[in-house]
């Protein structure tokens, strides 16, 4: 009996592998001839997902759009750094109002050096700003260097100052003329440089009684290659044989008169002989070596023949060689009257050159103008005359701007 129950249950469960054994249940995770590789043997179904294929069971998502790419950022750049005496203005300098000052003086300063005129009362101005803003740089920072500085700047602003004084003929404390000169503009000043300059590099003859005896016949001449002479003007200078020097000028074509040699020396104020220096003609191609007008030839010519003619030079009777020094030295000072552009002196070479003897003879010609009063604490060294004009002759003087 239970042998047929037996049989009747594995009849019931069908036949199975090796002898009737039940087959074991399948493996989820087998891969099954024909199912897609890698996809499992069943999936997964929901109930509000109608069922399909086990290869897509799983929906996988889509790949997002690549997002655009954001253009690049462009890089801050900051404003361009200040620039003043040699310093950079740091871009945080604070207070603001500090930083921006002093970017807007470094600009000041660099525009006033392309100027074609100085003018002294703007840079004294431009000093006194510089100074003020130093001093306000130093206390932010308490860089010692800045505070000297500012200083310097004080010192430069009062020295500009004084300038503009002597320039415009003020006194200090405006009470008055500091310096009664002959020449009372810096134009006068150039304009008298640039004659004796001229005269330098094309004086016909060898000699100072030759460069003296051109220098003055230019001055009369300078404005249009013409002019009056009389005899007096030619004797009154320390010419051992005017004669014949005006005759070597003229032989050598660089003078024309309108007669002869004595007919000149014999002449007169009432009737004075007319006189050209042909490089000196204005043409329409070559106005001439000078730019100066009329009127400003005269004051010129008058400066050069009171120069030359001064008191002491005519009562020590100083040579044409003295008279040249005398008039180098003028033109060759500071506005303090000390020799040079800034009073540290004026080269021996040029200067020798200038009064055509040689540089060691220039030593007791520089004596014999000491004795006279022209210089004062005149000293000789490393190449250099140094020492100043005394107060005597400064209105002769026209100070280099």
């Amino acid at each position: 009996m239970y042998k047929r129950q037996g049989e009747d249950r594995q009849a019931a469960a069908g036949p199975g592998p090796r002898g009737g054994r039940p087959a074991p249940a399948a493996d989820p995770f087998q891969v099954t001839e024909g199912a897609a590789p890698g996809a499992p043997a069943f999936a997964p179904h929901f109930s509000h997902s109608a069922p399909g294929p086990a290869a897509a069971a799983y929906d996988v998502p889509s790949q997002r759009p690549a997002r655009a790419a954001r253009p690049p950022r462009p890089a801050r750049r900051r404003p361009p750094r200040g620039r003043i005496a040699q310093r950079f203005v740091p871009h945080d300098l604070r207070p603001v109002s500090l930083r921006d000052e002093l970017t807007e003086l470094g600009e000041l300063f660099r525009a006033y050096q392309q100027r074609d005129e100085p003018d002294l009362a703007l840079l004294a101005e431009l000093h006194d700003r510089k100074a003020e803003a130093f001093h306000a740089w130093y206390e932010v920072t308490l860089d010692t260097g800045l505070r000297l500085d500012a200083q310097r700047a004080e010192q430069a602003a009062d020295a500009a100052r004084l300038q503009h004084l002597h320039r415009s003929g003020q006194a200090p404390d405006g009470d008055g003329p500091a310096v009664a000169r002959l020449l009372t503009a810096q134009a006068q000043w150039d304009h008298a440089r640039a004659v004796l300059a001229y005269v330098a590099a094309h004086v016909p003859l060898p000699g100072p009684e030759a460069r003296l005896l051109t220098l003055m016949l230019t001055l009369r001449t300078a404005q249009s290659g013409v002019g009056n002479l009389v005899g007096q003007d030619i004797r009154g200078l320390p010419l051992p044989e005017p004669e014949h020097l005006v005759g070597q000028l003229v032989a050598c074509g660089w003078l024309e008169l309108s007669g002869t040699v004595d007919e000149l020396m014999d002449s007169r104020p009432e009737s004075p002989t007319r006189i050209s220096v042909p490089s000196l003609i204005p043409t329409d191609d070559d106005p001439g070596p000078f730019t100066f007008g009329r009127k400003m030839r005269p004051r010129l010519s008058g400066w050069a023949q009171r120069v030359v003619g001064e008191k002491k030079l005519r009562k020590t009777k100083s040579g044409a060689d003295a008279r040249l020094l005398a008039l180098a030295l003028a033109t060759q000072v500071s506005v303090d009257a000390q020799l040079g552009p800034e009073g540290e002196g004026i080269d021996l070479d040029p200067l020798a050159t200038w009064c055509a003897v040689t540089p060691d003879e220039l030593p007791a010609l520089v004596d014999r103008m000491t004795a006279t009063g022209w210089l004062e604490e005149a000293e000789i060294s490393d190449g250099l005359l140094a020492g100043s004009l005394s107060e005597r002759v400064l209105p002769f003087s026209c100070p280099l701007m």
